[in-house]
């Protein structure tokens, strides 16, 4: 009986430069990403390598609108961020930590657990010229992060994901931090304890070119009575 064959996905590093655009995101001109396009073949980044583990959908391959009126919001008020210490949990393709950094925060550490969204974040960072400490591993089960503030864009979008988040957060509330979430309306959002702070309109992922954007939002996360 024949083996079947399992395919080496290629190195993130040198496919995201090969296969993406580089380019400005759209309501945050301050900011470039490397961005799939329909020619970019990420289907080869999903394919299992040689040890067996199936990769994760790249969401990071995309800005999200959460994570983008989020980037907007900093870049537009840098007082939130200036000399502070902050979180970007979920990084994905690192916008939000990118705006932090832009923005004058005294020290920015992502957290990302796709091997290929860290690699698009190395990426995004060095074009964009800041300093992100990266923190590859799942943080939301252990205690708070020695952070002024964590950063939440677009995490609310399977209940189970955010249950865990949502219980994290709740930890960094009770150790002092202060937690900033930017959303579109996700299903799972904790909407009794959100106070909105701003809202920009920014398209969403999907969205076909040129359609109309829609407003996200950017909520400060008060702790539960």
């Amino acid at each position: 009986m024949k083996e079947a064959t399992l395919t080496r996905a290629p190195d993130p590093l040198d496919f995201i430069r090969a296969n993406m655009h580089l380019a400005p995101v759209p309501s945050l001109p301050e900011i470039q990403l490397y961005t799939a396009h329909p020619g970019s073949g990420l289907r080869r980044l999903a394919e299992q390598n040689e040890e067996g583990f199936g990769l994760q959908p790249p969401y990071w391959a995309y800005p999200w609108p959460g994570g983008a009126v989020l980037a907007r919001y900093l870049l537009d008020q840098p007082e939130t961020v200036a000399g502070r210490r902050v979180l970007d949990l979920g990084a994905g393709s690192g916008i939000v930590a990118i705006a932090s950094a832009k923005a004058g925060a005294g020290a920015v550490t992502a957290a990302e657990i796709d091997r290929n969204a860290v690699a698009a974040l190395t990426l995004n960072t060095l074009a964009n010229g800041v300093t992100v400490a990266v923190v590859v591993q799942d943080i939301t089960a252990g205690p708070p992060p020695a952070v002024d503030l964590v950063a939440v864009g677009d995490l609310f979008y399977e209940r189970a994901l955010a249950e865990r988040v949502t219980a994290f957060l709740d930890r960094c509330l009770a150790a002092g931090i202060e937690v900033l979430i930017g959303d579109p309306g996700r299903a799972y959002l904790p909407r009794p304890r959100l106070r909105t702070l701003a809202e920009y309109p920014v398209p969403d992922v999907g969205d076909i070119k040129n359609a109309p954007m829609k407003n996200s939002i950017v909520f400060s996360l008060e702790r539960a009575a």
